[in-house]
């Protein structure tokens, strides 16, 4: 029996759709990506939104419209995918890697609260495997210290903090369509939402090469090409329409493996109660984390670890301050993430913690 990790979702309409622009002629700057801003805008509860190549260029264009300047610091979590803080160094901003709660894996309030300076620009929060973080406590901080907040969606579209979707609380924020994700235009693909009209125009320009609207060989900016293509838009505008059904099924997957995983060593993912978890995987916690791995692999079960190295472990982060942030760093030994996607069947999860139980025996 072969369990990919994750899979995507690809039908005779998003084949269709993907012919019709090829077909069109039209492959950048027309309807589709226009219609798909629209829609997720519509979506997420936001004035305005820009469709961009990568979830990495969207917080790179959201840290340059806020004015983030070299000697700017900014608290992220050490316990995320790097791109939540490559964009930082490459403004010349200093990153202060702050630690995460033991239950959720999200930013440490408290942590955040000890780490904020004189120098403080920026918070970003990362809604980590698609559970939000503390949004009521991490805006309540950055109102009464005067900081910007840039909301780190990549893994939670379709999330909610009390009854809020994330990419709301923030003043710039930024999801990612990879193809693993909740929901993804098969390729690389971004989105940036915000209320701020301001915000919203200058990263619209600072996608496409620096150009406002109307002026195409007028720049007000020193742009990027960091554009969505047509062809992605319309697969990302069907695949909007399935989410909240996505979710709804992926959080059923939870519920049967935790009826399934009863197994003492194992840790099973927590879900705080005023949050609508998205389940963008599937995380437990277990002391032998590699050799269970190991012996799912040889099951045909496949599995992931996000992420087993911390970004202030990483080689990239050469000489800088490292932080002590125990908690990151004793959970990056334990953590495994079991198959988790809407196609998943309840035989499969059987077949999964049948395994797990195998294992223990």
């Amino acid at each position: 029996m072969k369990v990919p990790l994750c899979k995507v979702y690809v039908d005779k309409e998003i084949k269709d759709t993907v012919n019709q622009v090829l077909d069109s002629g039209q492959y950048i700057r027309g309807k589709e990506v226009k219609n798909f801003q629209n829609e997720f805008a519509s979506y997420i509860g936001t004035k305005h939104a820009i469709a961009t190549n990568s979830g990495t260029s969207a917080l790179q264009v959201a840290m340059e419209v806020i004015g983030l300047k070299p000697g700017d610091e900014v608290l992220v979590p050490s316990h995320t995918f790097i791109a939540s803080v490559s964009p930082i160094i490459h403004r010349g901003a200093k990153p202060i890697l702050v630690d995460i709660d033991i239950n959720t894996y999200t930013m440490d309030v408290e942590d955040v609260k000890n780490k904020i300076t004189s120098k403080t620009k920026a918070i970003i929060p990362v809604h980590l495997y698609g559970h939000p973080c503390r949004m009521s406590e991490l805006v309540e901080i950055s109102k009464d210290n005067n900081l910007l907040m840039i909301e780190d969606c990549a893994q939670a579209h379709g999330a909610t903090y009390k009854g809020k979707k994330v990419g709301t609380f923030g003043d710039i924020n930024c999801f990612s369509f990879f193809p693993s994700k909740i929901m993804t235009v098969a390729g690389d693909g971004g989105m940036i939402v915000t209320n701020n009209k301001e915000l919203a125009e200058n990263a619209s320009a600072l996608i496409d090469t620096g150009r406002l609207p109307g002026c195409k060989y007028s720049h007000a900016f020193f742009g990027y090409n960091y554009r969505m293509s047509e062809i992605l838009a319309s697969i990302g505008r069907i695949q909007l329409k399935h989410l909240e059904e996505w979710i709804t099924l992926r959080r059923k997957v939870s519920e049967w493996y935790k009826e399934k995983i009863r197994f003492g060593p194992v840790l099973i993912p927590y879900e705080n109660p005023f949050v609508r978890h998205a389940y963008y995987v599937y995380t437990i916690r277990l002391n032998r984390r590699d050799k269970l791995k190991k012996f799912l692999d040889n099951k045909g079960i496949s599995t992931g670890i996000y992420y087993p190295i911390p970004v202030h472990k990483q080689p990239c982060w050469g000489s800088r301050h490292i932080p002590n942030l125990p908690v990151t760093n004793t959970i990056c030994d334990e953590i495994l993430s079991l198959p988790m996607h809407p196609q998943l069947s309840y035989e499969d999860v059987d077949y999964i913690s049948k395994s797990i139980a195998e294992f223990f025996t």
